[in-house]
């Protein structure tokens, strides 16, 4: 097949999860012979191994609703490089691409990487009505679970087949060496949690259950890794229950994958997800893991690959987590380890992400050729 010229757009050069997988997925497909432009929406504070050619449109967040400048730029880009596919990946990169494509007529299809359980952040009928505006410019959407397609489905009034799901995966190669000092965690159990400072990641509700675990592990220690609006609030929770000596801030990292080897158990009490990256990297980095059923976690994690706890039950999420740290299990390990190097790899998942923009690109092909036909007869 011949190649493709791809622009994806993110919100910022930041290590969240969307952006991550972006320009890792950007990689691949590069790899595999197309061409990839990353548009980055506002500032970040990192500098992304992309492999490719970047644009920073350095927008204000401010004005995301109506920056008819940003929109007015970004379809020059477009005119000048022609892709063949655009894709918004999560958070305000649909406003970002559907508003450009309206308002701009750009002709290029777009596909929206959904990357979340969508219904549970549109509690207001006015927010629905304006994400089904920006839904209506979009082509493809590309949910990253089979819950969070059907919840998508379920949310808006949006024809199954424009609805595929195509999860994420994992770097099989990751040479990445671990800067973090462990040697001052030696003798202690290392519990550790990635995820932004926002609510639906409930680093309060995580706060409460280690304070319990402390009670049977008095010498483990909590890192949390990211950055977000809420980190004070849980600054000030962390010295509300005097626990300051065992809990870490470390930011956003790089070698999160090396700091999982050393760990001893991933805790994710998330109150809203999709499908996070963030479990697949400890399944192959055989780290044990606790989570809240949320979202498309089910999917991965089952009484064979990992702890799953109902949603909100502290008391059990503590449970599972000393038992985790009494006893290794092994063979959950093995089984996590297993699922995700056979089926969620990002050279294969960047391979079906390119069978569907060519699957897109030929029914718009042929959307075409039916007009030009119709027009003919009439």
């Amino acid at each position: 097949m011949e190649s493709l010229k791809i622009v994806q757009i993110i919100q910022k050069p930041q290590f969240r999860g969307a952006e991550l997988f972006a320009y890792q997925l950007s990689n691949h497909l590069i790899a595999q012979g197309h061409e990839v432009l990353l548009v980055c929406l506002y500032e970040g504070d990192v500098e992304l191994p992309f492999k490719g050619p970047i644009i920073n449109l350095q927008r204000p967040e401010n004005k995301r609703f109506f920056d008819f400048f940003g929109w007015k730029k970004f379809s020059n880009i477009i005119d000048k490089y022609h892709p063949d596919i655009i894709q918004a990946n999560a958070a305000d990169t649909l406003k970002f691409a559907a508003s450009s494509k309206f308002f701009y007529k750009i002709p290029i299809p777009i596909v929206f990487r959904n990357a979340n359980k969508i219904g549970d952040f549109m509690r207001f009928p006015l927010k629905k009505i304006i994400n089904s505006f920006y839904l209506s410019q979009v082509s493809m959407v590309l949910s990253v679970s089979k819950l969070c397609r059907k919840d998508f489905l379920k949310t808006f009034n949006i024809s199954k087949g424009k609805v595929k799901t195509i999860e994420i995966g994992v770097e099989r190669n990751n040479s990445q060496e671990c800067n973090l000092d462990f040697s001052i965690f030696e003798n202690k159990k290392v519990l550790v949690h990635v995820g932004s400072f926002v609510a639906e990641k409930n680093h309060l509700g995580l706060i409460r259950i280690f304070s319990q675990v402390l009670i049977s592990h008095p010498n483990a220690v909590l890192l949390l890794i990211g950055k977000g609006i809420l980190v004070e609030n849980v600054r000030e929770k962390v010295l509300e229950y005097k626990i300051s000596k065992n809990v870490f801030f470390l930011d956003y990292r790089e070698d999160v994958i090396q700091i999982f080897k050393k760990s001893h158990c991933l805790v994710l009490p998330s109150l809203i997800e999709g499908l996070p990256g963030v479990i697949l990297e400890a399944m192959y980095s055989k780290l044990p893991i606790v989570s809240y059923d949320v979202g498309g976690i089910s999917e991965i994690i089952n009484r064979d690959t990992g702890s799953l706890v109902k949603k909100n039950n502290e008391e059990e999420f503590v449970n599972q987590v000393n038992r985790i740290l009494n006893e290794r299990d092994n063979e959950k390990i093995h089984n996590a380890f297993e699922l995700v190097k056979r089926k969620y790899n990002n050279e294969r998942i960047a391979q079906r992400f390119s069978k569907a923009y060519y699957k897109l690109i030929l029914s718009k092909k042929a959307e075409k050729q039916v007009k030009i036909g119709m027009q003919g007869y009439v």
